[in-house]
C-alpha cells in the first residue's frame, strides 16, 4: 500500500500498522493512528507496570490489538503495511529485519509526526541533536521562544511525545525538538527550519558498528534545513556534517564558539555572549545577547549550549531582548552540574546526567581540583582521551560499577599518580552510593570539588541517572549532617 500521500486530513482506513515498543512514544503513535482510522497492533516484550497495562486496555477498547510480554515481538504479523518502531530498537532486531525483508516501510515516531503536520498550519521545527547537552539546549530554546510570546513546546526525546504535540487541536507556533541519533536513524522526510548538532563524541557504540555510522545519523538532522545549520566551531565533525548535508537553497552555516566569533558565528567577547550572524552590520559589529553572569552556570559546556540555543532562536527571528531574558530565566533540570552541598571548603556536585566520557570531561573542565566519582555501564566507550585531557584536575578518583576496570586502566596508563579508590561494585542503590561518598570524603580536602560525573550509564546499580543522582545527594547530606 502506498503511504506517502497520507496525512492528518486523510483517512487511514485499510492501513495495517504495527507499533513496536509500547513506551510513551509508542502509545502516542498507536493512539493517533487509531484516531486516523488505521488498524493497529502494538507489540512489546515487557508487560510493563500498572500504568502501561491501563493504556493497553484503553487501546484494546478502542480497537487496537495490544500484545505485551515475552516473545510478543519475535515475529512480525502477516498482514502489515507499516511498522512504527521505538527509537531504541536496533535495525538488526528480528522484527525490523523481517519488515525490511518484506519491503515494509519502517518509520520512527518522529517521521510519523512530520507526516502528520497540519499543511494549513505547519509549525516550524527547530531541531537539536548531539552526544551531550541536547535536553538542556532544547529547554533553553523553548524558554527563549516562550519568553518571546510564542506558543512553543519542547518535544521529541524530551517532554511531550512529538506525535501528540503535532496533533494538538490548538496549534503551536513553533516546536523545540530534541532528537537522539536513534530517532534520526528512522527519519526520512523530516526537514527542520533550522537545526543544530552540538557535538559528536564516542557513545552508543553498543548500538552502532562505528563512530562514522553514529555521526552520519546525527548529520541527518541537517537534511532539508531551510534557514540555519548550527554547528560547533570546536568540533570538526559537526562542521563536516553541515558541509555534507543537502539543504534548501539559502540555508546558512552558523557556528558557535567559546572564543571571539567570526562573521556568521555566535561567541564570547569579554564575558559577553554576542551574535555576529543575525544582524545586518555583522561584518563590522556584534549584537550583545547576555553576559555569562546572566546564566545559571559559567561551565564552558553550559555556555556553549546557551550559544546554540540563541543561534536557533535568532535564526527564527527572535529579538536580542527575548534571547537575553529567556537565558536569564532558564534553570536546568536536576542532576546537571548541580551543587548539592558545600562544607569545610569542599563542594559536592551532582552531574549524574554525564553518562558518557565526553559529558564527564565537559564537567571535569568546569572545576580546577576534582575528586572524580565515575563508573557504571560504559556502552562501548573508552576513557583514555578523557583522562589525558583532565588528569591535571584530578586529586583522586572513586570508581564503582560494572565497567570500572576500563576507567581504572585508563588512569593507570595516563595518570598513574592520581589515587584511585574502588568501591561498591557488588552493591546497588543507597548502599552503593553510601560507600562511594564515604570513600570520596576520605580524600577530599578544602578547595576540592567532589564531582559525580560518571561517564557511564547507571542501570547496573540504579534505576536510572536520576536515581543515581538522588542517592548521591542523600548520601552527601547524611554524611554532612544536613
Amino acid at each position: 500500500m502506498a503511504l506517502d500521500h497520507l496525512g492528518r486530513h486523510d483517512s487511514w482506513e485499510g492501513v495495517r500498522a504495527v507499533v513496536a515498543g509500547f513506551g510513551v512514544s509508542g502509545f502516542a503513535a498507536a493512539d493517533n493512528l487509531l484516531h486516523l482510522g488505521a488498524s493497529v497492533t502494538a507489540l512489546d516484550e515487557s508487560p510493563g507496570d500498572d500504568e502501561r497495562q491501563e493504556k493497553a486496555e484503553l487501546l484494546n477498547v478502542l480497537g487496537a490489538d495490544v500484545r505485551l510480554g515475552a516473545g510478543e515481538t519475535a515475529t512480525l504479523p502477516d498482514d502489515v503495511d507499516l511498522l512504527i518502531t521505538s527509537p531504541g530498537w536496533r535495525p538488526t532486531t528480528p522484527l525490523l529485519a523481517q519488515a525490511r525483508d518484506r519491503g515494509i516501510p519502517i518509520w520512527g515516531e518522529v517521521e510519523l509526526a512530520w507526516r502528520l503536520r497540519d499543511p494549513e498550519n505547519a509549525a516550524p521545527w527547530l531541531a537539536i541533536t548531539g552526544t551531550n547537552g541536547k535536553t538542556t539546549t532544547v529547554q533553553m530554546l523553548d524558554t527563549i521562544l516562550r519568553t518571546a510570546g510564542l506558543r512553543s513546546v519542547a518535544v521529541g526525546n524530551v517532554g511531550l511525545p512529538i506525535v501528540e504535540a503535532v496533533m494538538d487541536p490548538m496549534p503551536y507556533d513553533v516546536f523545540a525538538v530534541e532528537l537522539s541519533s536513534f530517532q534520526l536513524h528512522y527519519t526520512q522526510t523530516m526537514a527542520a527550519e533550522s537545526a543544530a548538532v552540538l557535538n559528536v563524541a564516542e557513545d552508543h557504540l553498543d548500538w552502532y558498528d562505528s563512530m562514522d555510522a553514529y555521526a552520519r545519523d546525527k548529520g541527518r538532522i541537517y537534511e532539508g534545513v531551510q534557514r540555519a545549520c548550527v554547528y560547533n566551531v570546536a568540533d570538526e565533525v559537526t562542521r563536516r556534517l553541515v558541509e555534507d548535508a543537502d539543504v534548501r537553497e539559502g540555508a546558512r552555516a552558523i557556528g558557535f564558539t567559546l572564543g571571539a566569533p567570526g562573521v556568521g558565528m555566535l561567541g564570547v567577547v569579554d564575558d559577553i555572549l554576542v551574535d555576529r550572524a543575525f544582524l545586518e552590520a555583522r561584518h563590522s559589529s556584534a549584537a550583545e545577547l547576555c553576559t555569562i553572569s546572566d546564566l545559571a552556570s559559567d561551565a564552558p559546556h553550559y555556555i556553549a549550549n546557551a550559544l546554540a540555543a540563541a543561534a536557533l532562536a535568532r535564526a527564527h527571528g527572535i529579538s536580542q531582548t527575548a534571547v537575553r531574558d529567556g537565558l536569564k530565566a532558564f534553570r536546568p533540570d536536576g542532576h546537571r552540574i548541580e551543587t548539592v552541598a558545600s562544607k569545610d571548603g569542599i563542594t559536592w556536585v551532582d552531574d549524574s546526567k554525564a553518562t558518557n566520557p565526553h559529558a564527564a570531561l565537559a564537567s571535569l573542565r568546569a572545576y580546577p581540583s576534582v575528586v572524580w566519582i565515575a563508573g557504571g555501564l560504559a556502552k562501548g566507550a573508552t576513557f583514555d582521551d578523557l583522562v589525558v585531557a583532565a588528569r591535571d584536575r584530578m586529586r583522586a578518583a572513586v570508581l564503582t560499577g560494572t565497567d570500572q576496570d576500563l576507567i581504572a586502566d585508563a588512569l593507570a596508563r595516563h595518570a598513574p599518580d592520581v589515587p584511585v579508590i574502588r568501591v561498591g561494585a557488588n552493591e546497588t542503590g543507597a548502599a552503593a552510593m553510601a560507600s562511594v561518598v564515604a570513600a570520596a570524603g576520605t580524600v577530599a580536602a578544602s578547595g576540592d570539588t567532589v564531582l559525580l560525573a560518571p561517564g557511564c550509564a547507571s542501570m547496573d546499580q540504579f534505576k536510572d541517572y536520576k536515581d543515581r543522582g538522588d542517592r548521591f545527594a542523600e548520601a552527601v547530606r547524611t554524611r554532612l549532617g544536613q
